[in-house]
């Protein structure tokens, strides 16, 4: 395989809601040598976008995924030093912006869940269309595989995973037939794995809802990346990143992350103040507005253009004043 080119990312990757970012951005980065950070830059369409309509503006796009790193680099090279490339996981924003000299950015956007680099690389074993080795790491080069995951956790575990995570009604009965399969030999590949799946769940159920799979394959690329852990981490890093007047922006793709971001935006644009005080004291007034009703989907339009917006949802919001320190301290000691 040659060196990526522009035209690999671009050609492979349509951002999702991009406009809609894009205008949700605006205020916040018509500021002079605004910065943005990308937490989860992929193949780098977003930022692209970005960059173009914002001609003084950088960014700073962060991906665990090295590949990914290495497709967006070929791509947005033509912005020369207004990209700055870090591989690193979301969460570590803090580490990121100290390491780079940044006390606070104007921009924050999460476009969260799999890629569609590592849907499309069916080597990766995403996806379960495909057969492939059972990897699902988004940075393949450190970590478990979920061929680790599914061999040595025991059933409880495993059906535990496939519940929480892939909020499969089945769970038990898949992680039961998981570990009846690996006595014989450890599982290996992702056409395995789907037989499994497929024999777990009832005929009448396999009709409706997708793929039998999806679920279960959902629930271990969230375990083998530690995605919510990372997502709880990275969302008041991400706040706390911003200046007064930032805006972050975040596209969840499925409930138990749109939840997540539900509850930190909501947590910042709440009084923290006791209901029955007769007067809110200034340091418990909100430190967040927020800027969309509830979590916006993608319309028809945009469907047409990408159908991988299919389950997205948006939310976002503007820091009004720096995080009272009463609430950065439970945080803290959380």
């Amino acid at each position: 395989m040659g060196e990526p080119t522009d035209a690999d990312a671009a050609s492979r990757h349509v951002p999702v809601l991009l406009q809609r970012c894009l205008d949700l951005l605006a205020p916040a980065l018509a500021e002079p040598g605004a910065v943005m950070v990308d937490a989860t830059l992929g193949m780098g369409g977003h930022t692209e976008g970005v960059l173009r309509a914002f001609e003084h503006v950088r960014v700073v796009g962060i991906d665990r995924d090295p590949q990914a790193l290495a497709l967006a680099g070929a791509r947005l090279a033509p912005f020369g030093e207004r990209f700055t490339p870090v591989h690193a996981v979301y969460d570590e924003i803090p580490d990121v912006l100290e390491r780079l000299g940044l006390p606070s950015v104007r921009g924050v956007l999460m476009d969260l869940g799999v890629s569609s680099l590592q849907l499309d690389e069916t080597e990766r074993g995403f996806a379960y269309a495909h057969d492939a080795p059972l990897d699902m790491r988004m940075d393949p080069t450190r970590g478990v595989t979920a061929a680790d995951v599914l061999n040595t956790y025991d059933e409880r575990a495993l059906a535990r995973v496939l519940h929480v995570y892939g909020e499969e009604r089945f769970a038990a009965r898949i992680a039961r037939a998981v570990v009846r399969r690996r006595e014989q030999a450890p599982l290996a590949r992702t056409a395995e794995l789907v037989d499994i799946v497929r024999a777990s769940i009832p005929a009448a159920t396999r009709k409706t809802g997708g793929h039998p799979a999806k679920r279960t394959f959902q629930a271990l690329r969230i375990e083998v990346n530690g995605e919510l852990a990372a997502l709880e981490r990275a969302l008041p890093a991400a706040i706390e990143a911003l200046a007064v007047g930032g805006r972050v922006v975040v596209e969840s793709y499925q409930s138990l992350e749109d939840r997540l971001v539900k509850r930190a935006l909501a947590a910042g644009a709440t009084s923290s103040a006791p209901p029955d005080l007769p007067v809110e004291p200034a340091t418990h007034a909100p430190y967040l507005r927020l800027l969309t009703r509830g979590a916006e989907e993608a319309d028809a339009e945009e469907l047409a253009r990408n159908p991988r917006a299919q389950s997205v949802r948006l939310r976002a919001a503007e820091r009004l004043r720096p995080t009272p320190d009463h609430l950065r301290t439970a945080r803290r000691t959380a």
